[in-house]
């Protein structure tokens, strides 16, 4: 249910609680991130997203994951550090989250259930696999690890 993908309790990387109700937006850009890993330089890509796209009405979120090959095994405190310092990330950071498995957070769960990868499979294969999101919630669009940010531009303009 669309709805309740905006109410679904989340936290930021500085453990506050929140849900993306509290980031209002025409278009959410969810991805699953690591620090130390070959689709990392992404980040850069994601930030240059937000700065063009932010005050049109989209929000970029980033939820690390450390579910694939130990990529993201910084504390949050780390993490965020390490975008900022790395890649000047200023759009919004969340708590570390499992993207796939018994401790699934309810959000990605959501996601896959809306829009299921190649083959009808749910589970994310990798890092920086992206969920383009409408204002509503409503999942438009599932991307792989290996599609660049600025591949997703004509998705994003379609929606603002």
């Amino acid at each position: 249910m669309t709805e309740s993908i905006l109410t679904i309790p989340l936290e930021t990387i500085n453990f506050k609680p929140t849900t993306l109700a509290e980031f209002p937006a025409r278009a959410y850009l969810i991805v699953n991130t690591a620090s130390k890993c070959g689709f990392t330089p992404q980040y850069a890509g994601l930030e240059n997203l937000w700065k063009s796209y932010r005050e049109r009405g989209l929000y970029v979120l980033g939820f690390p994951c450390d579910q694939f090959g130990g990529q993201e095994p910084g504390t949050e405190e780390e993490i965020g550090q390490f975008c900022e310092l790395n890649f000047g990330v200023t759009f919004p950071l969340f708590a570390k989250v499992d993207v796939n498995g018994k401790n699934t957070h309810s959000l990605f769960a959501q996601l896959k259930k809306d829009a299921p990868g190649i083959l009808g499979t749910e589970a994310i294969k990798w890092n920086f696999t992206k969920f383009l999101l409408d204002g509503a919630g409503k999942v438009i669009k599932r991307y792989a690890s290996a599609t660049k940010p600025e591949d997703l531009i004509a998705d994003i303009e379609a929606l603002l």
